[in-house]
């Protein structure tokens, strides 16, 4: 397949960039810009002289090249000047390389939205990188990856689907291009190439994609028993999983937490909530300021350092859970929103994280939609902690490590941690 296997471990470590996936939430930390659409992207050449500011731009080699490939080239129904025009501009962004920084054809834009509204056909993994070369973040619970042995970490070096036509390596591929490969109608198979973490041989792993719908948050109520975590309506801690940031998240949020509201209510030892964002890839800014708010009274939660300014986000309501004992759960899926969130709790209210290193994404996109359903996501700023630090390239470094033993499907070793740390 072209690829060094031994060469891609060495050149990547272990850095993950989460994004979503049988879908994509790559869209982690997208601050939400809306444009107005004109209603058809005409595909007829009609201009051909760049703008007064870049007319010291030579472009006559684009349109040398464009007249060879109309007039020589040997296939013509391959022509396609729409496609021709979409592939350009992915070129132009790409040469920042930056992976965040993209273009979307419409397609792909589609995509990115679905994604963030959290039900979409797939396979259910989140997407990312590992120093350029895509991987996974993390398989999705109760999804065709996860059912499949698929791991976070894997490297996905090779993506076959028979029905698209598709038998293609990884290499420089973008993520909305990935998830394009990886994402189909329910009921079809895809088969990935994956070198798992710590191992040399590649594996080729076959699944059938299914819908995949993605709640944004869980609330389960449960105590520790005999050092193991057990569920119960008469539980003093409560389990809060926040999986995304996402359009629906707000709601789902504050259905969750008045159902801790009451629990607190119930009985007489509660004792705080377990906030899990493992796994959790980001998502819109606004959703870190919502769910920061529920817990820090007052003050700064984060800072968007742009290219001049520097703008401000402060706590914007009243929360329902400010003076409960909380617990941050983090691990190497946790990226960008999610870090946010867990970064702002530690430096405004001391709040322990506990588990394994974030992610480590502390840039801004903004997504703007363009003529004809396209879009474009531009990295514009970076994120500062209320502390003033930014977000560190290898992640948030945890108070209390705490790996996940593969070995035990029946427990969780982490969240256990995590309450045994909220319980002292």
């Amino acid at each position: 397949m072209g690829v060094s296997l031994r060469g891609i471990r060495n050149a990547v470590g272990i850095m993950l960039v989460a994004l979503v996936s049988g879908a994509g939430g790559y869209w982690w930390g997208t601050r939400e810009v809306k444009l107005a659409l004109d209603k058809q992207l005409k595909l007829e050449v009609i201009n051909r002289l760049a703008p007064d500011q870049y007319q010291n731009v030579d472009f006559s080699l684009f349109w040398e090249v464009w007249a060879k490939l109309e007039n020589e080239y040997l296939d013509s129904d391959k022509i396609k000047p729409d496609q021709m025009v979409y592939g350009a501009i992915s070129g132009m962004t790409a040469s920042l390389q930056d992976p965040y920084t993209v273009f979307l054809p419409p397609t792909q834009n589609q995509q990115a939205k679905e994604d963030l509204n959290g039900e979409f056909g797939g396979v259910g993994i989140q997407l990312g990188y590992i120093k350029r070369q895509l991987a996974v973040m993390a398989p999705l619970e109760g999804h065709p990856a996860k059912a499949a042995g698929v791991r976070a970490g894997d490297l996905i070096i090779h993506i076959k689907d028979a029905d698209k036509g598709v038998d293609q390596d990884t290499g420089g591929l973008s993520l909305p291009e990935a998830v394009t490969l990886i994402r189909g109608k329910k009921g079809t198979k895809v088969t990935l190439t994956l070198v798992h973490e710590k191992e040399e041989e590649p594996v080729e792993i076959e699944m059938v994609r299914d819908t995949i719908t993605i709640p944004s948050v869980e609330v389960e109520l449960g105590k520790m028993v005999d050092d193991r975590w057990q569920m119960t309506d008469k539980g003093n801690v409560a389990w809060l999983k926040l999986h995304r940031f996402g359009e629906n998240t707000d709601g789902e949020w504050l259905a969750g937490v008045e159902k801790i509201v009451a629990q607190k209510a119930a009985v007489k030892d509660f004792a705080g909530v377990v906030l899990d964002v493992r796994d959790n890839p980001g998502g819109y800014l606004a959703g870190s300021v919502f769910v920061g708010s529920e817990f820090i009274k007052d003050g700064v939660i984060v800072q968007q350092q742009g290219k001049t300014t520097t703008e401000t986000f402060s706590v914007n309501r009243r929360g329902k859970l400010i003076d409960v004992p909380v617990v941050v759960l983090v691990n190497k899926g946790s990226a960008s929103a999610s870090e946010i969130t867990a970064g702002a709790l530690r430096d405004r209210l001391g709040v322990k994280l506990v588990g394994e290193k974030t992610f480590g994404k502390g840039t801004v996109q903004a997504a703007e939609d363009l003529r004809g359903g396209a879009g474009i996501h531009i990295t514009v700023a970076r994120w500062l902690l209320p502390g003033g630090s930014r977000i560190p390239d290898d992640g948030l470094e945890p108070v209390v490590v705490v790996e996940d033993d593969k070995e035990t499907t029946d427990r969780d070793e982490q969240l256990e941690k995590a309450v045994e740390v909220l319980l002292q």
